[in-house]
């Protein structure tokens, strides 16, 4: 097992309603406290009690666990932010784009084993009218397929009732007139959607940009601009690779503030939660947040000098 860092106190906020929420926690739980880590376990009903008690009981932990979907890890974004305190990802919900990005493994058990091994990496967020996300947030498409996706049918079928959902959603899509700025710079377009990433995995696996990383400290945007949205069947290969650029229909950029505005309000999805609608501004925050990931699982990682601190 991990090395063992007497000392730390973890709060660990779980989402019982996530895919796999309602597991016994027990093994994993056995498994931080056997690595010198004291666990206080709080549940949570719906996504905004994540941040109030990050904020409620932060003075008491060192560190803090949040267990759950990519939308439970961006709902605790600014409050773990704001607390300066290591956070511990236990991915337990569908996509798990986050933990992918960072190569946490989905076994809940080794998840814990990379928290208690202690090594750390800061990384960027990303937020979206004071929304913080660290996959994607985008409009149209995703935005309506996460409308149209009732957790039930999320909890039942995983990612094929992404897929079942998205057939829904394809066969009613329809093109939006935007306005992007960057760089004080507009430009208007007629989309099918406009994404906007932080890190580099998203939708259960496709790449935000093909150099896309989650501590670059920028933003990539790209803009679907097709006049037929099945021809989005041939583009799949290219935006698993991130590869999507390629593509004369796709509009790609990279900033690190962007605007979107359209003719009227639109929701926008960030991280499979709609959070907020248009106009939209996109910032990144670089280094926000330091994060438990595998020794050697990308550059920037290092030693977080406040655990030792607190050890």
């Amino acid at each position: 097992m991990a090395q063992n860092r007497d000392g730390r106190r973890a709060l660990l906020l779980v989402n019982p309603k996530s895919r796999r929420g309602s597991e016994s926690l027990d093994a994993v739980i056995r498994r931080l406290e056997v690595g010198g880590i004291e666990v206080t376990v709080e549940s949570f009903s719906a996504l905004p009690e994540i941040a109030r008690d990050i904020v409620r009981l932060r003075a008491g932990a060192d560190l803090v666990v949040l267990c759950g979907g990519d939308g439970t890890v961006a709902s605790g974004a600014f409050a773990v932010m704001e607390s300066g305190l290591p956070l511990g990802i236990l991915p337990a919900g569908t996509a798990n784009d986050l933990a992918r990005t960072l190569d946490i493994p989905m076994d809940l058990e080794m998840a814990a084993d990379v928290i208690v091994a202690g090594a750390t990496r800061k990384i960027d967020m990303g937020s979206v009218n004071g929304h913080g996300f660290f996959n994607v947030a985008s409009i149209g498409l995703s935005a309506d397929l996460a409308h149209g996706l009732d957790a039930g049918l999320k909890k039942r079928w995983g990612r094929l009732g992404y897929a079942l959902a998205a057939l829904r959603v394809l066969g009613k899509a329809r093109s939006f007139r935007a306005t992007i700025t960057e760089k004080g710079q507009k430009t208007t377009a007629s989309s099918m959607q406009i994404a906007v990433g932080n890190g580099r995995h998203y939708g259960g696996g496709n790449v935000v940009e093909e150099t896309a990383a989650i501590d670059d400290g920028h933003l990539d945007l790209y803009s679907l601009e097709m006049r037929n949205v099945w021809k989005l069947a041939l583009m799949l290969r290219s935006f698993r690779s991130g590869r999507h650029s390629a593509w004369s229909e796709v509009r790609t950029a990279r900033c690190v503030n962007f605007r979107i505005e359209t003719e009227k309000p639109m929701p926008v999805n960030a991280d499979g939660e709609i959070v907020t609608s248009t106009p939209a501004q996109f910032l990144v925050h670089p280094a926000a947040i330091t994060v438990f990931a595998p020794a050697g699982s990308a550059a920037g990682l290092e030693r977080s000098s406040q655990q030792s601190a607190n050890a």
